[in-house]
């Protein structure tokens, strides 16, 4: 009988709304496949697809869920209720998921428990108190990284501290998040293991090509994909754009996602007088996706602060180079890649230009970032967790 963990989530693919729920079906397969018997706790019932895992739903109130996304920012909830700094049912939607782990854990006798996020961190801990076995937290963000260091919200930073202070280990996705959480949470560096995010496949699947017409008359295509927050640098997109299209005209930058940003990139654009130049799709997944990654002659993830950032490592998958901020955890293994500090839209432009003139630079680095990409799997981070789990249970 292989290691029984009970595993705490907020969210699984197809019902995700961001890569947190990917890294957790991507380390959980590997997990299952290492021989691991794990329990997937879900706040509620959704039609997801387990194989070899069994998942549990908290049956959390309806009503509580119903604005609990994973990724909201402090503008939507200020949209959402009216200027109230922090939605109520927000807090207690995590709270009440933690009241039902504690009913759940007692049906089953797991030899360690691991939560996901501060959503989970409740759970964790209520979990932990009824089984009486070790608790590891993974912090995939935190509440510094989604407000990028302005005004945090201290309820969240309070349940993000007590998650870690309870925790029995922490797993962060990068040494930027460890760093981040000894700084801003004061907990001990030899507390916390390191392990890297994987990518779901390295097998590039050719898709019907995306924006033909415009590769047909000789655009080039820069594309961003991610959340439109302000985390992720929507703003310094738009700004390296604009230098950008004073030296090379034909190229289109496709903005692939959703968020509290968008209007306000989209007026950004506006004023800059480039909006001619960009194309908003919204949020896509699977094919969709891969097909304008695919498309783009690079990828761009201008994050202020990326604990890791799965999004790079999809764009090499389809063969297309990326351009990273440093602020990221994901520039810790990938090598070949272009990197530059958020704010630096002048290098970002000249950085991108370089990719655009040059196909000796974007041919070298794809193919040596795709070599890069067969080390950068889950199932090398399923084999770390286990290393974490073994210095506890043994």
């Amino acid at each position: 009988m292989g290691l029984k963990i009970l595993m705490l989530g907020w969210e699984l693919p197809p019902f995700n709304s961001g890569g947190l729920g990917e890294a957790c079906l991507g380390l959980v397969q590997a997990l299952v496949k290492k021989g691991a018997d794990i329990t997937f706790v879900l706040p509620r019932k959704v039609n997801v697809k387990a194989n070899g895992f069994k998942v549990v739903f908290a049956d959390v109130d309806e009503d509580l869920l119903s604005t609990t996304n994973v990724y909201t920012t402090s503008s939507e909830w200020s949209m959402l209720f009216h200027n109230h700094p922090m939605p109520p049912d927000f807090v207690l939607g995590a709270l009440k998921f933690g009241e039902r782990v504690r009913e759940l854990a007692k049906k089953y006798n797991a030899d360690l428990i691991h939560a996901h996020d501060w959503l989970t961190f409740p759970g964790g801990i209520a979990a932990k108190s009824v089984l009486k076995k070790p608790l590891v937290t993974h912090v995939h963000s935190t509440e510094f990284d989604r407000t990028g260091g302005h005004f945090p919200n201290p309820t969240i930073v309070s349940i993000e501290k007590k998650g870690l202070e309870y925790a029995d280990k922490v797993i962060s996705v990068s040494n930027f998040t460890k760093k981040m959480l000894t700084h801003n949470y004061g907990i001990n560096p030899e507390k916390i293991e390191v392990v890297h995010n994987g990518v779901m496949s390295n097998n590039r699947k050719y898709l019907a090509p995306a924006l033909s017409t415009f590769k047909d008359l000789g655009y080039k295509v820069v594309l961003y994909l991610g959340r439109i927050t302000l985390q992720k640098g929507p703003e310094y997109f738009v700004r390296a754009a604009k230098k950008v299209l004073e030296y090379e005209e034909k190229t289109i930058f496709v903005v692939v996602g959703s968020g509290d940003m968008q209007e306000a990139m989209i007026a950004e654009a506006g004023y800059s007088g480039i909006l001619d130049k960009m194309i908003f799709t919204g949020f896509l997944r699977g094919e969709e996706k891969d097909r304008l990654y695919q498309a783009a002659d690079l990828y761009v993830m201008p994050s202020v602060s990326e604990p890791f950032g799965i999004t790079p490592l999809e764009s090499i998958a389809n063969g297309t180079p990326v351009l990273v901020s440093k602020q990221s955890g994901v520039s810790e293994v990938i090598e070949h890649s272009l990197k530059v500090d958020f704010w630096d839209t002048d290098e970002m432009a000249n950085k991108i230009i370089a990719v655009l003139e040059h196909k000796s630079l974007k041919n070298v680095l794809i193919s040596e970032s795709s070599k890069e990409l067969k080390n950068i799997n889950w199932e090398n981070a399923a084999e770390k967790c286990f290393s974490v789990y073994n210095q506890l249970i043994y």
